[in-house]
């Protein structure tokens, strides 16, 4: 399952370490997977398993680099290789994984809610169950949270990225960015280990037809013969690469982009040639899928720093959690 970075402008884990998470997320992922398979397979070894809980923490953990030297890094292109030797390193391994304290709230618990009649069957019920721990990290942290649109817990397109993409790959949903203080919405952004993926959308009603050109300020949605105009989605588009140029640029991220118009549900009509756009309609789109779904490329220092640069760029929009207040203001 794909990393769900950040959502609308909801804090997100993320934010808070993004050097860390994203394999804390893979190791976590895992080990659930394993306890529950276990659970379904052996339910009486699940008591041998109590006390043995993966779970999340907010506090620092220390690093195999400073187990092995104590003196801080000072050049932060290290620590991006650093970050590239754990994402390809066996995580299997005991002495890889530390002790980590549980949070309230945080812990990841997947439970068999029947009995699957089949292993595809009982990890449609744990992926179901990590789709919506993921909402949760990704709109709340130990001390803040934000409210979720109830909209996101039935996006089908959010559910299947996350769902059928690969560990190493970064989601951007609807991401909010901060540029020179303007809040700017965009689309869908994909951050995997070799190419960012800028992705808008255009999905109406099952087999819409979506038509116009490049220059054209609207589009036309046709649907029978019912016809409505759309803005044109190559705006939005053009936007979201401008702006990822302008951070990647800004911190030294050197990274393909790639712009895509999508149509899961529909058919995109366009009339002229663009060598710099890839149009995705449901005539292709499962090749597509399947294909951006095989890059089992592990995550590398370059997507690190493309992670960490957009993050720091993103609108948040939060509130403190009630436990971090007492009668007399906050703690």
């Amino acid at each position: 399952m794909a990393q769900l970075i950040k959502l609308q402008d909801y804090i997100s884990r993320y934010e808070v370490d993004p050097k860390r998470y994203p394999t804390q997320y893979v190791r976590l992922k895992q080990a659930k997977w394993q306890r529950m398979k276990t659970e379904w397979e052996e339910p009486e070894v699940m008591d041998e398993w109590e006390a043995e809980e993966l779970v999340l923490e907010d506090k620092p953990r220390t690093s195999f680099f400073n187990k092995i030297n104590p003196f801080k890094r000072k050049k932060k292109e290290l620590d991006y290789e650093q970050l590239e030797e754990e994402a390809i390193a066996p995580i299997q391994k005991q002495e890889d994984k530390e002790p980590e304290e549980e949070e309230v709230g945080f812990s990841f618990n997947p439970n068999l809610l029947y009995r699957p009649q089949t292993v595809q069957e009982l990890r449609r019920m744990y992926m179901d169950q990590l789709f919506a721990f993921q909402l949760n990290w990704a709109s709340s942290t130990m001390r803040e949270k934000s409210n979720v649109e109830p909209k996101y817990q039935r996006d089908t397109f959010l559910k299947q990225l996350l769902q059928e993409l690969p560990d190493t790959f970064f989601v951007f949903y609807e991401p909010i960015f901060l540029l020179q203080k303007a809040p700017v919405e965009l689309g869908v952004i994909l951050v995997t280990p070799t190419d960012c993926y800028c992705i808008q959308p255009v999905e109406a009603e099952e087999r819409a037809t979506f038509s116009g050109s490049h220059s054209d300020r609207f589009w036309m949605k046709l649907i029978g013969e019912n016809q409505k105009k759309i803005v044109n989605p190559m705006i939005s588009l053009n936007r979201m690469e401008s702006v990822m140029k302008s951070i990647f640029d800004q911190h030294q991220v050197k990274m393909n982009i790639q712009k895509i118009v999508l149509s899961r549900n529909g058919y995109v009509d366009y009339p002229g040639s663009s060598y710099d756009v890839q149009f995705i309609d449901r005539r292709n789109f499962p090749t597509w899928f399947e294909q951006l779904g095989g890059n089992r490329a592990p995550m590398k220092h370059m997507q690190f720093r493309a992670l960490e640069s957009l993050i720091q760029h993103v609108q948040t929009t939060s509130f403190l959690r009630a436990e971090w207040f007492t009668e007399g203001g906050e703690k």
